[in-house]
């Protein structure tokens, strides 16, 4: 089959962001008095949006919803500083961009990552991309592994969702496309490891960006 749009997650996918939000968190909880997570954790600790985040690193007992509120709307504060400080495209993706944009393949992005920063982020980065739809969270759509939003890219950008290739670094990812009648392939330069995108139910897995352009 020949695809005709890709659609990409943006953290772990398109962009190795790891450490500008782990720097964000880590500065939310020392500020409330919690202990820090280290670099590794985040890498399972992200991937579901900055709500859940936040209730996976916060220490066992210090859930109470006041409490996540307060840290998640400081995360957000600093994250909206330095959200470009460490974050950088992994090598090999803005050459794939630019190749399957002359081949005339719609382009999109899906992200847990509230809409803001996922408009924010792209723009900056990718400023010559012409992406046709770049959707973060919002209030009223679920998030991902709910095929909802992966649904209206398909619907914005008019092709069907049989023909759309998606390339993310985790389960939620791989969910997300299957839930959606998607083609699912995982990044292993990603967040999470091959085992977990295989038991999801990746169709195909690449080491390098370069790899995907014998799919179109």
């Amino acid at each position: 089959m020949r695809f005709s749009a890709a659609l990409f997650d943006m953290d772990g996918t398109l962009l190795d962001t790891l450490e500008d939000i782990a720097d964000a968190t880590n500065g939310a909880l020392r500020e409330m008095g919690f202990p820090e997570k280290p670099l590794p954790d985040y890498r399972y600790a992200v991937g579901d949006g900055m709500e859940m985040l936040i209730r996976r690193v916060l220490p066992e007992g210090a859930g109470e919803e006041a409490t996540v509120h307060q840290c998640l709307v400081r995360m957000r504060q600093l994250y909206r500083n330095g959200w470009a400080a460490k974050t950088q495209p992994y090598d090999g993706i803005p050459p794939l961009l630019q190749a399957l944009g002359t081949r005339d393949v719609s382009l999109a992005i899906l992200s847990n990552k509230p809409q803001e920063f996922t408009s924010l982020i792209a723009a900056h980065f990718f400023p010559s991309v012409s992406f046709r739809d770049v959707r973060g969270a919002r209030p009223g759509v679920p998030r991902k592994p709910d095929p909802a939003a992966a649904l209206e890219v398909a619907g914005t950008i008019g092709i069907e969702p049989a023909r759309i290739f998606y390339l993310g670094d985790t389960a939620t990812d791989m969910e997300t496309a299957i839930a959606a009648g998607m083609f699912p392939t995982g990044a292993l330069w990603g967040f999470r490891p091959e085992a977990e995108l295989r038991e999801a139910g990746a169709k195909a897995l690449f080491a390098h960006p370069h790899e995907i352009l014998a799919f179109f």
